[in-house]
């Protein structure tokens, strides 16, 4: 758990800082990384590469949907 939690942290503050991306994007990116962090953390029992397997991937889509919500919301 203290690895998600550091993961998350790592996250929220290097991807606030993307000034070219919209804030769907940025919220939806890190909340997608560290829901995903979290269920990679549980299916695997704690794993670090489960635990950032899901962060990653978690990530990206949580990105692809902040980037549809902020191009709907133009």
């Amino acid at each position: 758990m203290k690895l998600v939690l550091a993961f998350s942290l790592a996250a929220a503050t290097v991807l606030t800082g993307c000034g070219g991306m919209g804030r769907g994007e940025t919220v939806g990116t890190v909340g997608g990384a560290v829901g995903g962090g979290a269920i990679g953390s549980a299916v695997t029992g704690g794993s670090t590469l489960g635990t950032l397997g899901g962060a990653a991937i978690g990530g990206a889509v949580g990105n692809r949907a902040g980037e549809d919500y902020d191009r709907r919301n133009r």
